[in-house]
């Protein structure tokens, strides 16, 4: 009797819990690569220095810190961060993704429970003697009223429900991972858009400068050929070469309103709106030891190989739910209430009714549909699998041309410092020359001009290494992991702001 009763235990509790049909997801494997590109030492790359720029030292392994930007020491750039963070409509609108993905994950979960409902009703009815054989009979009016509980269960043997619920937890987990990667784009595009307006506004300086030294220039010989000391193609050459340099200028200027839009919009407003924060090249400060993490730690680290990777787990819940709906569907229904004619008499004795029943539904012939739909999961999940590869490879990719951009960057500066330093160097025995009278002013000018056209090369190159170092960091991740859960903070955000700051069109609920 004893074994009967534990058998029937081991029964129920198996029929109740059950198993999961379908593969148990597990994390695929990174690359197996200890470097990023090839002839590179494993341990450390350093990049080479210069007059007007440090050496870079990259140290595999070092972690990246979570708010990577305030490396560059700007207070304007880190409170304009802070500001996008906050007012960003991308970031608002991949919250909401992510929340709504939380709460499908969390409703599913209620089919791991009965359903319990209550249930009231109240009928007036009129009964023919006719229904009854008797068509003499005038009938009855009466008022039926009943309440009753229901409850339905959904025993879940084969694990279709818990499949469902893990593919919908991977959902919201790709969301996380959105979220995740929208504000890492988002920060790197306010970085770089910052070094573009600054080095947007030091070439217009520097071009600016060239403006005024071939102003001087024409104004010269123009002087000169007034004394019959210059020609007339002499003046007409430096008039175009004047407007060809003028003609530089709007587009710098162009650009560096468009540039001024953009920042302003990254940060969630209109570009109508003032922008308080401006920035020189000057002002930021290029950060000179950068982490550099494992290529094992690559897959683990960026969010859009981390999202990938959920997308994968889903899949492969996919293939369980499938899997399942071969075998049968086990279901318990209950019904216990109370009726009677009238609403006083619900609870008397006598007036109690109830029902208990299982259904079992095997599915038999479903045209191959079934078999299909299974297929079909398993072919999403190799797809879902190869996209993942993809992604992974991408990301390595992204990091090898960025170390490789740091390396030439560097060498690229150093050759433009030399080019301004030899420019300088002219400039300045031109200056001397002209003081004793070896050269013309003309050739001063000359110089003046070389000098500053330098000048803008060194700018470029300057911008250029900062926007790497920022795509350095994007390209490792960010360092989300070691700041706080940027759900938990965009939503107390959120709770911060009244309703007619968050959007345009509010719906009020």
């Amino acid at each position: 009797m004893r074994k009967t009763a534990i058998a029937g235990t081991v029964i129920i509790t198996t029929l109740i819990s059950g198993c999961m049909l379908g593969p148990d997801f597990t994390h695929p494997a990174g690359p197996e690569t200890k470097s990023y590109t090839t002839g590179k030492p494993a341990n450390r790359i350093t990049t080479t220095s210069s007059e007007s720029g440090a050496a870079q030292s990259l140290a595999l392994g070092k972690d990246i810190q979570g708010q990577w930007w305030r490396l560059f020491r700007s207070p304007p750039l880190t409170a304009l961060i802070e500001q996008a963070m906050k007012h960003s409509p991308d970031l608002q609108a991949a919250l909401s993704a992510l929340t709504e993905a939380q709460e499908n994950a969390s409703a599913k979960q209620g089919s791991l429970f009965p359903a319990l409902d209550a249930k009231a009703n109240a009928t007036r009815q009129k009964v023919s003697g006719a229904q009854f054989g008797n068509p003499g009979f005038r009938g009855t009016v009466f008022t039926l009223s009943s309440a009753s509980v229901q409850v339905a269960y959904t025993l879940d043997v084969f694990g279709a429900i818990r499949r469902q619920i893990e593919g919908l937890e991977a959902q919201a987990e790709y969301q996380k991972f959105q979220l995740e990667g929208a504000f890492l784009t988002l920060a790197s595009n306010v970085v770089t858009t910052a070094i573009q307006e600054a080095s947007l506004k030091a070439q217009i300086k520097a071009t600016q400068d060239i403006i005024n030294a071939q102003s001087r220039q024409l104004d010269l010989v123009q002087q000169q050929f007034e004394l019959g000391g210059a020609s007339k193609v002499d003046i007409l050459a430096l008039q175009s070469a004047l407007e060809q340099t003028r003609t530089t200028l709007p587009t710098f200027q162009l650009q560096l309103a468009q540039n001024r839009h953009r920042l302003i919009v990254l940060t969630g407003e209109p570009p109508s709106t003032e922008l308080a924060a401006q920035f020189e090249l000057a002002d930021l400060h290029l950060p000179e030891d950068l982490p550099l993490s494992l290529p094992s730690k690559l897959v683990q680290q960026r969010p859009d190989v981390r999202a990938q990777e959920a997308l994968l787990h889903a899949a492969s819940a996919q293939i369980g739910v499938e899997t399942a709906r071969l075998f049968p569907d086990f279901t318990i229904n209950a019904n216990v209430g109370s009726i009677a004619t009238r609403v006083g008499d619900l609870f008397v004795p006598g007036s109690a009714i109830w029902s208990f029943g299982g259904n079992l539904l095997q599915p038999v012939f479903h045209g191959g549909e079934l078999i299909h739909k299974r297929r079909a999961a398993l072919a999403a999940y190799e797809q879902a699998a190869a996209q993942y590869r993809s992604t992974v490879l991408q990301a390595f990719q992204n990091v090898a041309d960025t170390l490789s951009a740091l390396e030439f960057d560097a060498a690229e500066l150093k050759t433009q410092d030399a080019a301004v330093q030899a420019a300088f160097k002219s400039l300045e025995l031109a200056r001397l020359q002209y003081q004793i009278g070896a050269v013309s002013y003309l050739s001063l000018l000359n110089s003046e001009r070389d000098y500053q056209h330098a000048r803008i090369g060194q700018i470029t190159a300057h911008a250029r290494r900062y926007a790497d170092t920022a795509a350095l960091f994007q390209a490792l991740g960010g360092g989300w992991w070691n700041r706080a859960r940027l759900s938990a903070t965009l939503l107390t955000e959120n709770q911060k702001k009244e309703k007619k700051h968050e959007c345009f069109f509010c719906l009020d609920l």
